[in-house]
């Protein structure tokens, strides 16, 4: 009865995955820091304003407060870019390099629909000719 749940925890893409919410919770710590600390002020020194939440508009009896999903729209615009510009752009970068340093070929574009349809047409005619 352990030995299985033993094999269940050693197996590869569950310790990846543990390993991979660690280090997501951790870096999540420095990019809210950097989306409060640093992108707000910069939107509250054009805007005039960073605190949004009490945003709000009335039509006939009905309070529309959208502030607060304004304030959470930047945040995680703000988060986006960070992961994007901070993460994925450089490793992406770093791969591309070292692809042309080892000299692997980039990967031929996946055919479209189109024209996987097109290469059918083309297979069925060849084969009904061929009769």
């Amino acid at each position: 009865m352990f030995s299985g749940f033993k094999k269940f925890l050693m197996r590869g893409n569950v310790v990846d995955l543990a390993v991979a919410v660690v280090m997501g919770a951790a870096f999540g710590a420095i990019v809210n820091s950097l989306v409060k600390d640093i992108i707000m002020p910069l939107i509250t020194a054009i805007f005039g304003k960073q605190d949004y939440t009490k945003l709000s508009f009335k039509i006939h009896n009905s309070t529309f407060a959208y502030g607060d999903l304004l304030t959470n729209v930047i945040t995680f615009l703000s988060i986006a870019g960070a992961v994007y510009f901070l993460i994925v752009m450089p490793i992406n970068h770093f791969n591309d390099r070292r692809k042309a340093r080892l000299g692997i070929p980039e990967q031929a574009a996946a055919p479209t629909d189109v024209q996987l349809l097109a290469e059918i047409r083309d297979l069925l005619a060849a084969q009904r000719n061929s009769r």
